[in-house]
């Protein structure tokens, strides 16, 4: 099997080595290529039959070893085959507390009103729709793993670098929690991993979400309530009306976008057959993806259309579909 097929089964594109039976093969074809000699030297009993099996399986064992070898070692395949699939390796690393600091102070010198004006009822919306927006929850197996170690559950937001000072704010206003990472030039990762952050979270999200991702967050919660015998309430969908929270607020930042088209005055021309006018439009813009892939739910529980219709009435708009997105 060439090495281009092999990884197709490996989780990651990096080059490594599949398990080879072929070294342990060429070592006991060896052995035996040896033994069979001598005994045939000293003239044993059928000794010399094992002789030419002998030499026959040492160069199989060497020829598909090598064939593996060669096919390793041609890295157009590797290469194509990371093209194809539109990887990019990337090695997430922990943002400088020096950066982190400097980008708050930056948020706080240009949001001063919005900062002083915050109101510490509707944050927990807010961050409601950041998640849902932006945000992931991962969950490990149950149990320890080999080295008796327990794995923590994470609730992970991922947005623009630009963003740093804005989450700095989010995790000022946590309490200090959880640590940030960057992913190549553009992208940032705030991470809550710790129980205790965790915890916080959850109480302050349970009720709040309107997305199929409360299911997740309930599978988070019946993962903490069975690994820490705790007696944590499931989070009920979030269907109160949207002018009434900040939630929408938080969702907004993390899909929303406003757009501002400007199209110039052109009279009529040999080329052009009527005279365009000056004329301004501008957008707001939602975008989500029709379903939302999530393992706990089923399909037709993961669709974004009712939130989308949601939406869509609230801003007395309409909803576009476009490959499989809103």
């Amino acid at each position: 099997m060439s090495n281009l097929s092999r990884s197709v089964f490996q989780g990651h594109p990096f080059h490594l080595v599949s398990p080879s039976p072929w070294p342990i093969l060429t070592c006991v074809s060896l052995l035996d290529l040896t033994t069979s000699g001598v005994l045939s030297m000293h003239g044993f009993t059928y000794a010399a039959y094992w002789l030419p099996l002998a030499l026959i399986l040492l160069i199989s064992s060497m020829f598909f070893w090598f064939r593996d070898v060669i096919s390793e070692g041609r890295a157009e395949s590797l290469l194509s085959y990371l093209y194809n699939n539109n990887y990019t390796i990337k090695i997430s690393k922990a943002i400088n507390p020096k950066v982190i600091e400097q980008s708050l102070k930056d948020y706080y010198l240009n949001s001063l009103d919005n900062y002083y004006n915050d109101k510490e009822s509707e944050f927990p919306y807010y961050l409601a729709g950041l998640l849902e927006g932006d945000g992931h929850i991962s969950l490990p197996s149950m149990g320890v793993t080999t080295l008796n170690r327990v794995l923590n559950p994470r609730i992970i937001f991922t947005s623009h670098i630009n963003n740093l000072g804005l989450y700095a704010h989010i995790q000022s206003k946590l309490g200090g929690i959880g640590r940030f990472q960057s992913n190549g030039d553009k992208l940032i990762r705030y991470i809550i991993g710790d129980m205790k952050g965790i915890i916080t979270i959850v109480n302050m999200l349970n009720g709040k979400l309107r997305t199929p991702k409360n299911h997740r967050l309930n599978d988070l919660i019946n993962f903490i309530n069975v690994k820490y015998n705790l007696s944590m309430t499931n989070s009920l969908l979030n269907s109160s009306d949207l002018g009434s929270n900040s939630w929408f607020s938080g969702f907004t930042e993390a899909d929303g976008h406003f757009g501002v088209k400007i199209i110039e005055s052109n009279p009529k021309s040999e080329t052009r057959k009527r005279s365009v006018s000056e004329n301004i439009s501008l957008k707001f813009v939602v975008n989500q993806r029709s379903t939302l892939i999530l393992k706990s739910d089923k399909p037709n529980e993961s669709s974004m259309l009712p939130i989308m219709q949601s939406i869509s009435y609230f801003l007395s708009s309409n909803i576009k579909s476009y490959l499989g997105r809103f």
